[in-house]
């Protein structure tokens, strides 16, 4: 998934969810990674992309920023990374509009694949984009927040955001 010496730019910046890790390759944002601790986030990002070359420095950092800010739409290309599976959930994911969720039985419904139901909670897991790809929209059957790689308090923080309704 990553070339050999990759040049992926990354920055850190301080949010109302904490700190938010943006970085970029060629293609587009290929991480938005939320946390408390500096050096956990780029530990991670150098995890995830163990062939690239990280450097500092990301001119998008502001935009993106301003995005989990504002709950709008983020206006740049991102690199999606994932098997063809994750992608058909991300892909799915970011048509469920600001402010609604879904349960993951609805996310495997909608993309053809009811009986897949774990496999969609473990692409929502593997999704290195935060917000952007918004998993924080993917709720339990009864509506309920269960798990979100970056905290049930940023998702819930998300959702007030957003305007939580169901579909």
């Amino acid at each position: 998934m990553t070339a050999k010496n990759e040049v992926i730019r990354h920055a850190v910046g301080k949010s109302t969810l904490g700190l938010v890790l943006a970085a970029s390759s060629e293609k587009g944002v290929c991480g938005i990674l939320l946390g408390d601790d500096r050096e956990l986030l780029v530990t991670e990002l150098q995890r995830r992309f163990p062939k690239a070359r990280l450097t500092e420095g990301n001119a998008a950092l502001a935009q993106i920023l301003a995005f989990i800010e504002t709950a709008s739409e983020l206006a740049l290309p991102l690199d999606l990374r994932g098997t063809a599976f994750q992608q058909r959930v991300w892909q799915a994911l970011r048509e469920i509009p600001a402010g609604s969720t879904l349960s993951y039985v609805q996310v495997a419904a909608k993309i053809g694949s009811p009986k897949s139901v774990r496999a969609v909670a473990g692409a929502c897991a593997a999704n290195a984009i935060a917000i952007a790809i918004p998993c924080h929209r993917v709720v339990r059957s009864d509506g309920n927040l269960s798990g979100y790689r970056w905290g049930v308090a940023r998702k819930r923080a998300l959702l007030d955001r957003e305007g939580k309704k169901s579909l």
